[in-house]
């Protein structure tokens, strides 16, 4: 059986003991009813990796030997999404499936057309919300990553970021029915980073697709059906696998970590 993976940072150096309390430790003792002498990876989200064995199993805390440590790299190129606002019951979803399908940021956009307003304090919710729904999902997936989620951004601070990502030599391409590019004519394999961008269920208004692409993005059709905005970046990161070396390369090994 895989070993189960929990996060804990920072990570403790090899012979010494890690402590699982709090959130984490109540899932591991009291939810999971992880006991002495079993094994637990736990990772630091930032690709930090130790293999321990329980040596102690209390009411919501572990404590754990660490046998050895190791760092997984980055997946390159790396990814990250512009996720315009979805309605309440999609929100959480889009940055779960995005999360469980290797995103390496998350950027909640207040865009045009979006129905949710997140507005003053909401605005801090939401993006401590979709933070646990990223680490909650990373857990699921045994991602030694967690993806970050930053803070709400204007439609000006997207144009911002996009102008960035291109002039660091990245793509970025957004996410549009109406777009005559199609998805895999992009030259993703050699670059370093690629930006998707995704519009709200009203899609995308026609003057932030020109604003955006004025500063170097690539309006693309993913593929032939319209998909909703709570699943475009994880079919999106699947086609990015395929056509990069994201999925090439070699996945931690879970049954024999080292």
């Amino acid at each position: 059986m895989a070993a189960t993976v929990f996060y804990l940072d920072p990570l403790p150096d090899v012979g010494g003991t890690a402590v699982l309390d709090g959130k984490e430790g109540h899932h591991a003792a009291t939810v999971r009813r992880i006991r002495v002498g079993e094994r637990i990876l736990l990772s630091d989200g930032r690709g930090g990796i130790a293999d321990t064995v329980v040596t102690s199993a209390e009411k919501n805390r572990l404590e754990m030997a660490v046998n050895t440590r190791s760092d997984v790299p980055p997946a390159s190129p790396s990814v990250g999404l512009v996720q315009a606002l979805p309605k309440a019951d999609r929100s959480e979803l889009a940055v779960e499936l995005a999360t469980e399908a290797g995103i390496d940021t998350v950027v909640p956009w207040q865009s045009a057309r979006c129905v949710a307003r997140w507005e003053g304090a909401k605005a801090n919710k939401g993006v401590a919300r979709w933070q646990a729904v990223a680490t909650a999902a990373a857990k699921q997936s045994r991602r030694p990553f967690v993806p970050r989620v930053a803070d709400l951004h204007s439609t000006a601070a997207v144009v911002d970021l996009v102008r960035g990502v291109v002039e660091r030599g990245g793509v970025v391409a957004v996410l549009h029915e109406s777009a005559s590019v199609e998805f895999a004519s992009l030259p993703l394999r050699d670059v370093p980073e690629i930006l998707l961008v995704v519009g709200p269920e009203g899609g995308l208004d026609d003057s932030e697709v020109a604003k955006l692409t004025v500063v170097g993005a690539t309006p693309v059709m993913l593929g032939p059906n319209v998909l909703r905005t709570s699943t475009a970046a994880a079919v999106a990161l699947g086609a990015i696998g395929v056509l990069t070396r994201r999925w090439a390369e070699a996945p931690l090994d879970f049954q024999d970590a080292r």
